[in-house]
């Protein structure tokens, strides 16, 4: 394995590692929403194979450029660490090649941030040639900025007779070949962007619906049920990350049926650009369906998380969209006590009372289902074929009086 594999590999961790986590309380972000993104960063965590032991929480006005944390706090996290066979310091935020070399030579153990437990995640979940070199790429482009916190030595290359020039420090080497690796990646994922743009012109014009939505919300679920595969399906963090295209028929409408990788909160854009061809089904489909964990405490902040990827990433903010409340049989409500004055949180909403709020001005484009109970499917069923039949008659006018003769005919009464 050559240097620049093993830089890399310090991004990917084993199972099974005892971890802390690490976040701040800013102006910006309230104890609540820091917990939240914990909680959120504990099952990242999980996902990747590693046990999280304990959470720490720091409030202060910014991120210290040299330590994250406060200069006690860190030595707090330090003790910790210690006295609790800890192997693994995990940060909600990117931090700084700067920061990450101080805080390690403090805890004397690993330490990742965000974005670098989400490749791991990513490495660890890519299954086709395509998402390796899509993981890949986010690795290299994530450790080229990186490379001179990873160097502890910046000596000049091995000199004497028939090595004489102008000398070159061993980093600007490794920058130069990550560089080259990048490029060649690129390369290489745009020719397979061309075969897949070939593929999807030679599926005719077929109507294009897309599951969207944030990871672990049921999309693959869903899609198994409404096509009659078997995506992989787990209740894990990005348990998708390879595109899956089904035809599917709902009553005499064919159309084709695509799951995409998940969205998640502080995803770095070119984390997000990698995935070309997943934010190229997107944006080549006609319907999105948007999959949203009601269940979930913070399931409006997802659906803002989404529409904003989908507007700024994949320039889709102008498609017909579904949205679909699912895990309505893990949905729970908490009834407040009479004498508890405190404002009303989200759990001490009940369900019927929440559709009755921003979720009534969808109207018609939304439907609450359960994928995994099968609650109102026949209802989204009947919603999809709706939208799509809508795209299919435009697409193709002569087939609209085939479509109302059967419509006719389903109506009509049985004759005695």
């Amino acid at each position: 394995m050559g240097l620049l594999d093993d830089k890399k590999q310090t991004i990917s961790m084993a199972t099974e590692e005892r971890a802390v986590l690490v976040g701040l309380v800013t102006p910006e972000q309230n104890e609540a929403r820091a917990k939240e993104y914990l909680d959120e960063l504990a099952f990242l965590a999980d996902t990747a194979g590693a046990v999280t032991v304990k959470q720490f929480v720091q409030k202060c006005q910014a991120p210290n450029s040299t330590s994250f944390v406060g200069k006690g706090k860190l030595e707090e996290i330090a003790a910790y660490v210690e006295d609790n066979d800890i192997s693994l310091v995990i940060f909600d935020d990117d931090l700084t090649p700067k920061q990450v070399s101080f805080i390690e030579k403090a805890t004397r153990v690993k330490v990742l941030d965000r974005t670098s437990l989400i490749l791991d995640i990513f490495a660890k979940r890519a299954q086709t040639a395509n998402a390796k070199m899509q993981v890949e790429l986010a690795q290299y482009q994530y450790l080229l900025p990186r490379l001179t916190g990873m160097w502890t030595h910046l000596e000049r290359q091995r000199g004497g007779i028939g090595m004489r020039g102008p000398g070159e420090e061993q980093i600007e080497t490794d920058r130069r070949i990550v560089k080259t690796k990048i490029a060649l990646l690129k390369q290489k994922l745009a020719n397979w962007d061309k075969q897949k743009t070939i593929q999807r012109k030679n599926r005719g014009k077929l109507t294009r619906v897309a599951l969207v939505g944030y990871t672990n919300v049921g999309k693959s679920t869903l899609m198994n049920l409404l096509s009659k595969s078997d995506v992989f399906a787990e209740n894990k963090l990005f348990a998708t990350l390879d595109t899956t295209v089904r035809k599917v028929v709902i009553e005499n409408l064919p159309f084709l049926l695509t799951d995409t990788v998940g969205f998640i909160r502080k995803l770095p854009t070119h984390l997000v650009e990698s995935f070309k061809t997943t934010l190229d089904e997107v944006r080549d489909s006609d319907i999105l369906i948007h999959v949203v964990d009601i269940s979930h405490p913070q399931f409006e902040e997802q659906i803002e998380v989404v529409n904003r990827t989908l507007q700024e990433v994949c320039g889709a903010g102008d498609k017909e969209v579904i949205v679909v409340f699912n895990k309505i049989d893990q949905f729970t409500y908490v009834e407040k006590d009479e004498d508890d004055l405190t404002p009303r949180r989200r759990e001490n909403i009940p369900l019927e009372e929440l559709r009755q709020t921003w979720m009534a001005r969808l109207g018609h484009n939304c439907v609450f289902i359960s994928a995994k109970k099968r609650e109102n499917i026949e209802e989204l069923k009947r919603l999809i074929y709706e939208k799509a039949k809508a795209v299919h008659t435009k697409r193709f006018p002569y087939n609209d009086f085939l479509y109302q003769t059967y419509d006719a005919v389903d109506d009509a009464e049985p004759q005695s």
